[in-house]
């Protein structure tokens, strides 16, 4: 077995350098109490295309955690299909070959948002959300690509269009909302 808890294959150590990351200059106070709610299965993750809600449970506090991770660019969907020819099963190996042609399989976080009273997007919760899902990637490293969009876009034949986070209010009309008499 590895020596490390979280991130044991290449697949899962990137997503625990998000709440890791290498330009860090002094260490983090919330990381060992993350791993440790991450370690006791304190996290209960639902998974939702590219976003993961993480409901966390402690004493008589429970927060709701929300990651949302970027797309994969069309360029590195075509680099990650010609790499890796069956990805239904990752290796470490298949990482480093994504690795060389210049195409990181890293996910990027659009956005985080906690339920807690912290107000800031590296919170506990988000920590302890991060490591549990680099553990489950660890596990399934199919999932790493599942949350970028990557069998989404693969099963596109055009460029995959990066939905609307939010609708403007503009664009609603109210007869499709209320049984208005006309």
């Amino acid at each position: 077995m590895a020596d490390n808890e979280f991130g044991y294959t290449q697949w899962g150590r990137d997503w625990v350098r998000l709440a890791e990351p290498l330009r860090q200059t002094r260490p983090e106070p919330l990381l060992p109490r993350a791993r440790s709610i991450a370690r006791n299965d304190g996290v209960r993750v639902e998974i939702e295309g590219r976003t993961v809600r993480a409901h966390l449970h402690r004493g008589g506090q429970a927060s709701i955690a929300h990651v949302e991770v970027a797309p994969l660019s069309r360029a590195a969907v075509t680099a990650i299909g010609q790499t890796i020819t069956d990805p239904t099963v990752l290796t470490d190996e298949m990482h480093r070959a994504l690795a060389d042609a210049g195409h990181s399989p890293a996910p990027t976080l659009v956005s985080t948002d906690c339920s807690c009273s912290a107000r800031t997007s590296r919170c506990l919760h988000v920590f302890a959300t991060l490591y549990t899902i680099a553990r489950r990637v660890d596990e399934n490293p199919r999932l790493a690509l599942e949350l970028q969009g990557y069998f989404d876009a693969t099963a596109e034949s055009d460029t995959p269009t990066q939905e609307q986070r939010w609708t403007p209010l503009h664009t609603l009309d109210p007869v499709d909302f209320f049984d208005i008499a006309r």
